[in-house]
């Protein structure tokens, strides 16, 4: 290469917050080599199984911008121009530069301290080192992946603890990374964890991190942490669906480890589970909350004026409802039995109310097509609400009043 990796500047004045300019591309940091492992902002718990996009991204530019200009072209990177292909045969020489960049600032409070202000970063130097190992590790990253879908079909736990036993758990940053990834795509955490268990001997998470099975336990704290970025549940283009399936997926990963592991109170992983219990129990409380006062303005009929359908108002009953039962399913996992169980009853007592209103309306006038659009979306929130064969019942009667009409 035309320069030597100990002759790399550490940083430029220029900042390095991945926004400025011609970075714009650096949305796929490193050109998707370590997406696997990236997690989305917030990250209350930074791991050393996983980094931030954001981290990545503040990584990607200082490498294009300070530490490799004659290897890396800005522009193509910019353009689009500049690939997975390119960069993979220029690793070792970056990932050289990277380590080199690093051990200067090392002693240096001044130079980190700048990195640190042109970065955007507090934590940047501990960062960096996980993007490290993620880039030195990328060629194992696709195989963590197929790994983790080949686990989905095993039915066999005996293969199962094979299978789990060629991770490898000597080298635990390593196990980490690749653990976090294959966890990425298994449907059921909760085996690979009771397989875990059973290779160790006992539930207690110390004999489990003995076997080399801690970094499958953080493995599961990252991605359950990175469920947080889909429940924003404010505004009115909140999406809820995402929310449910974040919901649920929060649940299966939380589940698999306070179900069947041994914690010690006032470990690391006790502190993190319970602070992200709260946090997506924040997220999701003021939601509930508004429930049933949304379903009530959606199904009530207008005081004055013609009488019409609010599409959004009926659109945030739905979604409400929906959340309400996605919550019902993962409730163990959150601490919100006192907001739900208010909710949920009141939402079957405001839901029965309603559809016996909008029938009787409907009995009386069986050509009001708006009565018959409030009462089939009341049955729909039945349907999810209490269960599919009351929503038929349900059904049967809007059609016997239409008949007798």
């Amino acid at each position: 290469m035309s320069q030597p990796a100990t002759s790399i500047p550490v940083v430029s004045p220029k900042s390095l917050r991945p926004e400025d300019g011609a970075n714009t591309s650096a949305r796929r940091p490193f050109c998707g080599l370590i997406d696997p492992v990236l997690v989305d902002e917030p990250v209350p718990f930074p791991l050393s199984s996983s980094v931030s996009v954001e981290a990545a991204r503040a990584a990607w530019v200082w490498v294009v911008r300070d530490l490799c200009p004659d290897l890396i072209s800005a522009d193509g990177v910019a353009n689009g121009n500049f690939g997975a292909a390119d960069l993979d045969p220029l690793m070792p020489e970056v990932l050289a530069r990277m380590k080199a960049a690093l051990e200067k600032i090392g002693g240096d409070t001044e130079a980190m301290r700048r990195l640190r202000a042109q970065s955007g970063r507090e934590k940047f130097r501990d960062e960096v080192i996980v993007v490290m190992a993620a880039l030195r590790a990328r060629a194992l990253l696709p195989k963590a992946q197929a790994f983790g879908r080949t686990l989905n079909t095993m039915t066999d736990d005996a293969a199962l603890g094979v299978a789990l036993q060629s991770m490898p758990v000597q080298d635990p940053k390593l196990a980490g990374l690749m653990f976090h990834t294959a966890i990425g795509q298994v449907a059921n955490p909760t085996r690979l964890v009771t397989a875990a268990i059973k290779l160790s001997g006992n539930a207690s998470e110390q004999v489990i991190a003995r076997n080399g099975f801690a970094p499958l336990i953080e493995a599961i704290l990252g991605q359950a942490q990175n469920q947080l970025k889909n429940l924003q549940l404010s505004g009115p283009f909140a999406d809820v669906d995402m929310a449910c399936r974040s919901l649920n997926r929060f649940h299966r990963l939380v589940r698999s480890l306070t179900g069947y592991v041994e914690f010690a109170r006032g470990s690391l992983s006790t502190q993190i589970l319970a602070t992200l219990t709260k946090m997506v129990s924040d997220r999701v409380e003021p939601r509930l909350r508004e429930v049933v006062t949304d379903l009530n303005q959606a199904m009530r009929r207008p005081r004055e004026g013609i009488d019409r359908i609010d599409s959004d108002r009926l659109l945030g009953a739905i979604n409400g409802v929906y959340l309400l039962s996605s919550v019902r399913d993962c409730r163990d996992s959150l601490a919100l039995n006192a907001v739900f169980d208010q909710a949920w009853s009141q939402t079957g007592q405001a839901l029965e109310l309603h559809i016996q209103r909008n029938l009787d309306l409907l009995r009386q006038n069986p050509d009001d097509v708006v009565t018959g659009e409030r009462l089939d979306a009341a049955i729909k929130m039945a349907e999810i609400r209490f269960n599919p064969e009351y929503a038929d019942t349900l059904k049967r009667a809007r059609h016997a009043a239409e008949r007798r009409a």
